[in-house]
């Protein structure tokens, strides 16, 4: 028989300790969108700032807590299952949680959604085109995938399902990595912060 353990810490006395309101930046989007790079920057940017953030990065995941999965889809979907409930134990600790995984499947979003207070996360679509990240192609991988030496690989021969409702949009083939982290700030700031 399992028996989680009850909190003896309230979620009010995480916030006071914390000085800030725990929350989930969820970053999707397709290979090479920028998602990593503006989740480092996001992270750099709160934590000078004297936030506690934490990233959690895709390639990271798959090295360690996850290095057990494939990427096939039932695997993928388990990979970011987990993700999401590392994402809830974070959020309970009182932590920013941010992260960057191309999460294909609204399925898999919803499920993450559906695990954290509404007022606690967000999606955020790193939008931009298939031939935008093809071009930037940093690690080679769209390059396998056209070869066929990476198979099942999101935009090429597995779907990337758009979010629906996306609580922010950064498009980032239109606009410069300072410009989305900028517009990213402005959005999470005040659900962040503690009212003086």
């Amino acid at each position: 028989m399992i028996y989680p353990l009850e909190e003896t810490i309230s979620r009010d006395q995480r916030i006071t300790a914390m000085h800030q309101l725990p929350f989930v930046v969820w970053m999707t989007g397709l290979s090479g969108s920028g998602k990593s790079t503006l989740a480092v920057a996001l992270e750099k940017s709160l934590i000078e700032k004297g936030f506690k953030a934490f990233m959690l990065d895709g390639d990271t995941i798959r090295t360690g807590l996850n290095k057990d999965l494939s990427f096939s889809e039932s695997d993928r979907r388990e990979n970011i299952r987990r993700i999401g409930e590392v994402c809830k134990l974070m959020n309970n600790a009182g932590l920013i949680v941010i992260t960057s995984f191309i999460s294909p499947f609204r399925s898999e979003r919803d499920l993450i959604r559906s695990l954290l207070p509404p007022s606690d996360f967000a999606e955020v679509f790193v939008n931009a085109s298939l031939e935008s990240c093809e071009k930037r192609d940093v690690k080679g991988l769209y390059k396998k995938a056209r070869q066929g030496i990476i198979s099942e690989f999101t935009g090429i021969d597995s779907p990337y399902e758009t979010p629906l409702h996306p609580e922010i949009i950064l498009n980032t083939d239109k606009e410069t990595e300072s410009e989305s982290l900028s517009h990213l700030m402005n959005f999470l700031l005040p659900k962040i912060s503690l009212a003086l």
